[in-house]
């Protein structure tokens, strides 16, 4: 069965802005798979939510299953990305990967050498709440 993403109605309207907005040639792939899985998310509103679905903003441990490397990445807008603090872009294509997404799936990849698989570990919305 296919897992669809869960994207908040206020996130699912930033991220749909962030898409007619972009004119960065070098994100356009990942903009269109951002597109596509919006088109098949499940939009919710903010009493839906559950704390351990992947937003704009959460921070992320995942690990690549072939080589069961792990990392913790924190979901970013694109003005703030800054891989050196472990901040990736949603529009980068790990963070299209994961967005709407929750704890224990596993998702699909695309990287330039080809798509892997990761598996979501934990999700941390703690600062996003406050």
């Amino acid at each position: 069965m296919e897992i669809k993403p869960i994207v908040l109605l206020s996130e699912y309207q930033i991220l749909r802005d962030l898409i007619k907005r972009n004119t960065d040639q070098r994100v356009a792939k990942e903009v269109q798979q951002l597109s596509s899985e919006l088109d098949r998310a499940i939009v919710i509103k903010e009493e839906e939510i559950n704390e351990k679905i992947v937003r704009i903003g959460s921070e992320v441990e995942i690990e690549e299953m072939k080589s069961k490397r792990t990392m913790k990445v924190r979901l970013v807008l694109p003005t703030e990305a800054n891989l050196a603090q472990g901040k990736v872009s949603l529009l980068a294509p790990l963070g299209v990967a994961l967005i709407g997404f929750s704890e224990g799936d596993e998702v699909n990849w695309e990287m330039p050498a080809g798509t892997t698989q990761i598996r979501i570990l934990k999700v941390n919305n703690e600062d996003l709440d406050a």
